[in-house]
């Protein structure tokens, strides 16, 4: 049963994570229109760092925690024959990577030194999408 518990509160702090993930490059498409110093602006610095330091940094820690722990601690991979989780463990690394690079905009944001457009926030936006995408299968299908 513990096993199961585990496995759940992984998935709530996974979905928590991308939530933020899919959420946060949306309010920099926002905010990069909005005029610096503005009160729309401050308002955005405040939404953008309370969703990263209170939401995502913490749900990305217990993901991974719960995760290791999951693979590691509880032996359900075989890391002879389970490559789909070397795939997956790839794709997470660079979800971890896109998380380090929105906390870099963020503050960014924060200094009023943002010099992207909204559009370069748009694409960004789809990262996380593309990666969610290629991890489900994986975990599902285990192609290999």
């Amino acid at each position: 049963m513990s096993y199961l518990i585990l496995k759940s509160l992984h998935i709530m702090a996974v979905i928590a994570w991308m939530a933020g993930l899919f959420y946060l490059p949306r309010l920099f498409v926002y905010h990069a229109d909005a005029k610096p110093g503005s009160e729309m602006s401050e308002t955005f610095k405040v939404m953008e760092r309370r969703l990263l330091k209170a939401i995502m940094t913490p749900a990305m820690l217990v993901s991974w925690a719960l995760g290791l722990w999951l693979a590691f601690g509880v032996g359900v991979i075989d890391w002879s024959s389970d490559f789909w989780f070397y795939a997956k463990l790839v794709c997470v690394l660079a979800l971890s990577a896109f998380h380090s690079a929105l906390a870099k905009w963020q503050k960014e944001f924060e200094a009023d030194a943002n010099n992207r457009p909204a559009r370069f926030y748009r694409i960004a936006n789809e990262v996380p999408t593309l990666l969610m995408v290629v991890i489900v299968l994986l975990v599902i299908v285990r192609p290999f």
